[in-house]
């Protein structure tokens, strides 16, 4: 595939995600492409995560103070030794072929930093479509878990300040230095719905009701998104 380190590095923060984080694990451990390791950041969870976690042998788990998703992330990036990256949200159930799958993908588009497949979320599916700068421009729509040339993230890592669009964040600091995507248009994993926990996701005709809190805390979040990359 063009690398002598064909290694994955799956980094997974975790916040009260243990019953999620297990059956995530468990696709992990599913997967046909085999070179890869697991790294899990526990993120001050209270829900007995952290106890579990020093049970597993498969696993690196590191424990932090809850700081957040970004910070997580980026702790568990200090510890990456994988040529790619895949940060993958505890509520994530992969399909069996997923790693393989984005592996090929990457390995048949040199031009691409990164790889990013349609997904459901819940009952909800994304189709998404083939990558476009523009539109990623003036809206979000590349998940998280997404396979990363490593050489190609931003040294700057995740915003830390950010509590929303930490992934939009990413993507436009990753297309202003230059790095595009490449999209594969079969659902490659599944996010749980909850009710707590990182990220969420509301119904697109809420978005026409403005005074919800939901909707205020939405839309000053993307306000700062668009204030950072000037768009």
């Amino acid at each position: 595939m063009g690398t002598t380190n064909q290694k994955i590095s799956i980094i997974i923060p975790a916040y009260n995600h243990r019953q999620a984080l297990q059956r995530c694990l468990v696709s992990i451990g599913a997967q046909t492409y085999k070179d890869f390791e697991v790294i899990v950041v526990d993120d001050g969870s209270t829900d007995g995560t952290t106890v579990w976690l020093k049970g597993q042998s498969n696993i690196q788990a590191i424990t932090q103070e809850n700081r957040g998703a970004p910070a997580a992330r980026n702790r568990g990036l200090k510890e990456a030794r994988g040529e790619y990256l895949l940060f993958c949200d505890a509520d994530v159930t992969m399909q069996p072929q997923m790693l393989e799958r984005m592996m090929r993908t990457l390995a048949e588009h040199a031009e691409a930093s990164y790889v990013y497949s349609s997904f459901k979320f819940g009952w909800k599916t994304f189709r998404l479509f083939p990558f476009d700068g523009e539109k990623l421009k003036r809206m979000p729509y590349i998940h998280s878990t997404s396979l990363i040339r490593r050489s190609d993230f931003p040294t700057v890592g995740w915003d830390e300040s950010l509590k929303r669009f930490q992934d939009w964040d990413l993507w436009l600091t990753m297309l202003e230095e230059g790095h595009r995507g490449v999209w594969i248009s079969d659902i490659l994993f599944t996010v749980q719905t909850r009710t707590t926990g990182y990220s969420s996701w509301l119904p697109s005709f809420l978005y026409k009701l403005p005074w919800l809190p939901s909707v205020v805390r939405y839309e000053q979040a993307k306000r700062i998104i668009i204030t950072k990359h000037h768009l």
